[in-house]
């Protein structure tokens, strides 16, 4: 368990600020499966989780969701054939948010409980 998945997500409103580059140097190395991408212009944490089958990928979906329910704070999920890629951005800033690690933290959580 990492400091980040012992964090809950905070609110969040347009006009707040993004992580910072000393936040994320410092929260990165506890999630070290994750990769930072652009994509249209927004920067977002984004992992492929692998699985044997499409059950298996679903099942990981649906734990990802309730988690996002839980804390109020949803990524993009694509279910594949045996696996699922997960973004997670702060849309109302659109771009990098504590939340956003705190939830890749939770995933990783999520993927190993699976």
């Amino acid at each position: 368990m990492t400091e980040l998945t012992r964090q809950t997500c905070e609110p969040c409103r347009v006009g707040a600020p993004p992580a910072s580059e000393a936040e994320i140097s410092a929260w990165r190395p506890q999630i070290p499966d994750w990769e930072i991408v652009e994509r249209d212009g927004i920067p977002r944490l984004e992992r492929v989780f692998s699985f044997q089958n499409f059950v298996q990928a679903l099942s990981f979906t649906n734990r990802v969701g309730a988690l996002a329910e839980e804390q109020g704070h949803h990524p993009a999920l694509l279910t594949e054939w045996g696996r699922v890629t997960v973004s997670w951005w702060t849309h109302k800033i659109r771009n990098l948010h504590v939340n956003d690690f705190v939830m890749a933290a939770r995933t990783d959580v999520a993927f190993g409980e699976g």
